[in-house]
C-alpha cells in the first residue's frame, strides 16, 4: 500500500543519507516501519528503533501543545500582551535600517505561536551573548529571555512571518505561568502520561552516547561529516529550547502524534484553533510549504484553506525529522534522520500526499 513511500525512502538512501527510521500508524496501529543504516559512526550497530535523536524544530509542536494546555486553563489569552506576563518585553525596539526605533505595536502571545512577533534566529545576538556571559554559560530559560528582550526586533510585531526564537520565548512563558522549569512541566503534562520515557529537553553528559550518530551535509563535497551528537542550537547547559531542544525516539514521538490524532491532549476547539491558518497573505509564509497547500496555525503547518489539498498538520526539524498528523484519514507518520543541512529536506514534504493517495487507493 505504501510502495511510493518506500520508493521515496530508497531515494534518500541513494542520496547517501547515513540512516533513517520511519513509522506510519493508521487507525491506532503501526502499518509500516522502515529502518536503514547504522546508529554509530563506525557502522557497527544497525538502526533498531531505539535510537534517540536531536529533533530540533520537531520540538515546536510539543512546546505549543504544552502552552495550549495552559491556555485551556484560562491562564492567558492568545491576544494578551506578552509584557503582561514578562515585563521585559514591554518597551521593545525595532531595527530600521541603520537606526533603532520604538516598536509601533506590542507583542502578543498569539504572535509567539505564529512566528510574527519580530524575533530573529540569531543565537549570537548581543543580548544572547550577554546572557551567556552573565550566567556563566548556564542560560536558564526564563532568565535568558530578559537578555533577548534587549535586542531590537526585525520588524513591528504582527506585520510579517519570520521563523525565529518565538517558541523559545513561549517555553519561558510556560515557566512564568507554572512556576516550574519548562522541562518539568512538559514531562508532567505530556511525556509521563504518554510514557515517552526516552524524551527530554535536557540530557546528562553521560547519556550523550545514547543518541544516534549525527552528521552535517557538506554540499561542496557532497559528503556527510561527523559533527558530534550534541545539539547544534544550545545556548547554555540549563537552557531548554522550546523551539529546538528536544531529544526523542521514533517510538516516543509517534505516541505524541497518536495522542493528538485521538484528541487526548487538547480540546477539539483548541485543536481547531491550532490547525487553522493564522497568517494573512501580507504576512507571508514559506514558499515551499505554500506550494503544497499549507498555511501556518499556532506553531504547526496546516491546511491553508478549505480548498487546500493538504489535510494534515505537522512540522520538520533541522536534521530532517518530519511529522505528519492526519486526523481526516486517521493516520500519523514520524520520520527520523540525523543530518543537518541534508539534501533531502524539501523532499520530506512529499510524505503527506503519499499517505493520502495510499489511504484512498
Amino acid at each position: 500500500m505504501l510502495e511510493k513511500l518506500t520508493e521515496l525512502l530508497d531515494r534518500f538512501a541513494g542520496m547517501g543519507v547515513p540512516s533513517y527510521d520511519c513509522s506510519v500508524w493508521h487507525h491506532g496501529r503501526e502499518i509500516y516501519r522502515r529502518m536503514y543504516g547504522y546508529s554509530d559512526y563506525e557502522k557497527t550497530r544497525p538502526i533498531d528503533g531505539s535510537e534517540r535523536y536531536n529533533i530540533y524544530s520537531c520540538s515546536k509542536p510539543i512546546t505549543v501543545t504544552a502552552a495550549l494546555t495552559l491556555y485551556e486553563k484560562g491562564l492567558f489569552g492568545l491576544d494578551d500582551k506578552l509584557s503582561d506576563y514578562m515585563p521585559e518585553f514591554a518597551e521593545m525596539t525595532v531595527r530600521d535600517g541603520d537606526t533603532v526605533r520604538p516598536a509601533k505595536t506590542a507583542i502578543t502571545i498569539r504572535q509567539l505561536f505564529t512566528m510574527t512577533a519580530g524575533f530573529s534566529y540569531n543565537l549570537s545576538s548581543p543580548g544572547l551573548r550577554e546572557a551567556r556571559e552573565a550566567t556563566g554559560g548556564v542560560c536558564p530559560t526564563r532568565e535568558t529571555m530578559r537578555y533577548l528582550a534587549k535586542d531590537p526586533l526585525l520588524f513591528d510585531p504582527g506585520t510579517r512571518y519570520e521563523y525565529s526564537l518565538c517558541h523559545d520565548v513561549l517555553a519561558a512563558l510556560v515557566e512564568v505561568l507554572t512556576g516550574m522549569t519548562f522541562g518539568q512541566y512538559v514531562k508532567q503534562t505530556i511525556f509521563d502520561p504518554l510514557c515517552m520515557k526516552d524524551t527530554t529537553f535536557l540530557i546528562p553528559d553521560e547519556q550523550i552516547d545514547t543518541l544516534a550518530a549525527q552528521y552535517r551535509y557538506d554540499a561542496a563535497t557532497k559528503t556527510y561529516v561527523n559533527c558530534g551528537r550534541r545539539i547544534g542550537y544550545k545556548l547554555g547547559s540549563a537552557y531548554e529550547s522550546g523551539g529546538a531542544g528536544c531529544i526523542s525516539t521514533v517510538n516516543d514521538y509517534i505516541k505524541f502524534l497518536e495522542a493528538h490524532r485521538e484528541g487526548r491532549l487538547l480540546k477539539e476547539e483548541t485543536m481547531r484553533e491550532m490547525t487553522t491558518n493564522q497568517l494573512t497573505p501580507e504576512q507571508g509564509f514559506g514558499e515551499v510549504l505554500t506550494s503544497y497547500g499549507y498555511g501556518y496555525g499556532l506553531g504547526v503547518r496546516c491546511p491553508r484553506d478549505a480548498d487546500s489539498p493538504a489535510v494534515d498538520f505537522g512540522w520538520g526539524g533541522a536534521a530532517a525529522a518530519y511529522l505528519v498528523c492526519d486526523r481526516v484519514n486517521d493516520c500519523t507518520l514520524y520520520y527520523a534522520q540525523h543530518v543537518l543541512g541534508s539534501p533531502n529536506q524539501n523532499m520530506r514534504n512529499e510524505m503527506p500526499g503519499i499517505l493520502r493517495e495510499a489511504l484512498h487507493a
